[in-house]
């Protein structure tokens, strides 16, 4: 290790006169004496050789690498287990000086750079809801999103691929005739032939459909306006017994009405009723209800012959508009001049699609194919329809587009779209357009109210459909599947309970505006009789969730949540190495690094378990060197929770032998049980918010947080700090925080 200069040394005698760490005494003494014997050289642990770090310049040129090492001296797990340590005093003096370093190197601050993003699935379906209002989740038919940096809205992994591309182009098509009611020079909806009819019960030929028994013929449709329709049926019957052929008329599976088909063969007739039918899918149905057979000589039998089933629009009036079409065709064009009008719709409705005011030439353009279809003899409705269309179809809609300019500062739309795809999962709404108009969305006091304002919304609950599932893995609660043999009770509805209660938990932090350090140690939580029954609390009776208080039991906050605990479970039994490492990497933001290859794991079968207790099985397993550094941090805090089974149910007992629920940390700390891991993450609350910034930061960003973003991460977990730990104290500093609100310029533009 090379030796400190002169100016180092003159350096670090100043800040020994003045009481301050120095480099010399708080960190070079502690590498030379306690972690050079191992981290030397081209073969050094981890690839991190420490003989080349011999000046305190070397800890503020690379912040990612210092911070790690100053986390792993700060826990104990370096120096690990039978080498030389350094005392708890030095312990605290080198962390000290790495991190007061570290947070003096603010001044180099780089907001980063976002690749444009494309709306994820969820983002895609939460915009056309509001865009358009139909909550039609076409999405959910897309491509799945990568993931990267433990999120699906990160840019750099949002690509198009081909099939993709044809999904968002039928998607456009679909949501624009969905939206707009066109209307048509023939009255009706459709004009069946029998064999476009679908049954079970019957035989099509080429001109008619043959009941020959009881049952039905259907044809399922999409109705973009509500209001008095009339069905007819051009149908005969092969008369029989004592009374004639009887045909219902079906709307979803209800009985609308009956007739009688007197009618034969030779001369068929039409049949037609009424029915209200409100704007959405809907089965259309005719059913044959009275069979009858006797047999012969001569045979009778009784069957019903439909031909042609036709469906008639009513009269087309305003009200009876579905809410969608009154929201784009916001003005009615005069019979003479449709092109102002038609400008004027598509104008608004690009502005809100593309999250900014359209230019010139993109409003020509969808003019230009307006003014095509109207040559062409449609109506207005669809040359609107075909403008609309074109908009979905666009990349201004289907990505996140920032301008490529010379400002570092977002303007008041793009700062708009940022917020509101952050809380919301969605685009903004008109008065977050009106603020970004303005500019005045750029105030701090203004943003701040919107944040309030937004996080009152129901709309905020994206942050638990989106955020809070993928930050703790909850999507991974559906491929796990526990031994029904073992866990009679674990079932769908109860796998569906847990998932709810985790979010209505996420979802009353946010909305109340809770310390985030109730994810740790809440004494309270959301669940309904099945969930309580689980978890042995009294007192709760039928399906519906409410707040309950935990005081008295021994569940606290996330960790012994019945989603958590059978999430980081194997289906056989539980894993007190997967608990340990959620807690690590999602509490205290201590990743680890991935295992070393072929170093075996331990059998998911209850038998070879059974053969000793799952404690001693670990102890084994970590006998191996390559295992044992990182299975100390892991294991302690994974048996804590050893009172919990696989599906988080409470119990005393582990087959005939008593749980063990003790733990020794790398530092030495002993504890027992979830209540007193509880106290220990207490303790380490500032690593939480910590970690739960730089997350938050990742999500909201939709990019991975780098090295210089460090001093952003620690400004936003003092803030939060600062302000009681509340959620919103949080989000705030999040959107006032240089990487949210800023792009990184380069060469003369923005990066």
């Amino acid at each position: 290790m090379a030796a400190p200069s002169s100016l180092q040394a003159a350096k670090s005698h100043k800040q020994a006169v003045t009481g301050q760490p120095t480099f010399s005494s708080a960190v070079y003494s502690v590498l030379q004496k306690n972690c050079v014997t191992c981290h030397f050289g081209a073969k050094a642990p981890a690839g991190i050789d420490l003989t080349k770090f011999g000046l305190a310049t070397n800890v503020a040129t690379d912040s990612s690498l210092w911070d790690r090492i100053a986390r792993n001296v700060s826990t104990g797990h370096m120096p690990p287990e039978g080498m030389p340590k350094p005392s708890p005093a030095q312990r605290e003096a080198f962390v000290t000086y790495v991190q007061t370093t570290l947070s003096g190197n603010c001044k180099l601050k780089d907001p980063g750079r976002v690749t444009m993003r494309r709306l994820n699935r969820q983002e895609y379906n939460n915009t056309v809801r509001d865009l358009v209002g139909l909550d039609l989740h076409l999405a959910d038919d897309f491509p799945s999103d990568d993931v990267g940096y433990g999120f699906d809205n990160i840019g750099d992994v949002l690509s198009i691929s081909p099939l993709l591309m044809e999904k968002y182009l039928k998607a456009a098509e679909t949501i624009a005739q969905r939206a707009i009611v066109v209307p048509e020079n023939k009255p009706a909806v459709f004009e069946a032939d029998a064999v476009k009819l679908t049954s079970g019960v019957s035989v099509s030929d080429q001109d008619q459909i043959y009941f020959y028994s009881n049952g039905q013929a259907y044809i399922d449709r999409y109705f973009t306006m509500a209001g008095e329709y009339r069905l007819r049926a051009l149908a005969c019957g092969q008369q029989a017994g004592p009374e004639p052929a009887k045909m219902a008329f079906l709307v979803d599976n209800k009985r609308v009405q009956t007739v009688d088909v007197k009618a034969v063969e030779s001369h068929p007739e039409e049949y037609e009723i009424t029915v209200p039918i409100d704007a959405g899918q809907h089965r259309i149905a005719l059913e044959f209800t009275n069979d009858y057979y006797k047999p012969g000589p001569p045979a009778e039998d009784r069957n019903l012959i439909v031909r042609r089933l036709e469906l008639f629009k009513p009269p087309m009036k305003s009200s009876a508009l579905p809410e969608s079409h009154r929201r784009i065709l916001f003005v009615t064009p005069p019979t003479a001049d449709w092109k102002p009008a038609a400008r004027q719709i598509l104008s608004r409705f690009a502005f809100r699609a593309f999250r900014r005011p359209p230019t010139q030439t993109e409003v020509d353009r969808l003019m230009q194919l307006a003014d095509y279809v109207h040559k062409d003899g449609q109506p207005f409705e669809r040359c609107i329809q075909l403008g609309v269309q074109a908009i979905l179809s666009s990349p201004n809609f289907l990505f996140r587009v920032e301008a490529d300019n010379q400002s570092p500062t977002l303007d008041g739309y793009e700062l708009a779209s940022r917020l509101s795809y952050f809380i919301w999962g969605s685009m903004p709404d008109e008065q977050l357009f009106g603020l970004a108009a303005t500019g005045q969305i750029q105030k701090p006091a203004i943003l701040k109210a919107q944040i309030r304002r937004m996080l009152m919304d129901s709309r905020a609950d994206s942050l638990a459909d989106n955020f809070a599932e993928e930050w703790l893995n909850l999507r991974k609660l559906a491929l796990i599947n526990p031994d029904p043999a073992q866990f009679t009770d674990f079932d769908e509805r109860l796998r569906a309970a847990m998932l709810k209660e985790t979010k209505l938990f996420f979802n009353g932090v946010v909305r109340n505006d809770r310390s985030v350090i109730d994810f740790i140690d809440a004494k309270y939580s959301y669940i309904n009789e099945p969930l309580a029954k689980h978890y042995g609390i009294e007192g709760v009776t039928g399906d519906e969730f409410r707040k309950v208080s935990l005081v008295g039991t021994p569940r606290t906050g996330l960790l012994t949540q019945g989603a958590i605990l059978t999430l980081t479970s194997n289906p056989t039994r539980t894993s007190p190495v997967k608990r340990g490492k959620w807690i690590l990497e999602e509490i205290l933001n201590a990743p680890l690094p991935p295992p070393p290859p072929n170093v075996g794991v331990l059998p998911d079968d209850n038998k070879q378990v059974a053969a000793a207790t799952l404690r001693q099985k670990m102890e084994v397993h970590r006998r191996n060197p390559m295992c044992a550094t990182c299975h100390k941090k892991m294991d302690p805090l994974g048996f804590s929770l050893e009172n919990f089974d696989a599906t988080g149910r409470w119990r005393a007992m582990d087959g005939k032998d008593p749980i063990d629920n003790s733990g020794v940390l790398p530092d030495g700390t002993t504890f027992h049980g979830a209540p007193e891991l509880c106290s220990i993450l207490l303790k380490k609350k500032n690593d939480f918010v910590e970690g739960l910034s730089e997350k938050l930061l990742t999500y909201a960003v939709g990019r991975g947080v780098e090295p210089s973003d460090k001093c952003s991460v620690d400004d936003i977990a003092h803030s939060c700090e600062s302000n009681g730990y509340h959620f919103s104290a949080l989000v705030d500093a999040i959107v006032m925080s240089d990487p949210f609100r800023k792009k990184r310029v380069v060469g003369g533009k923005a990066k």
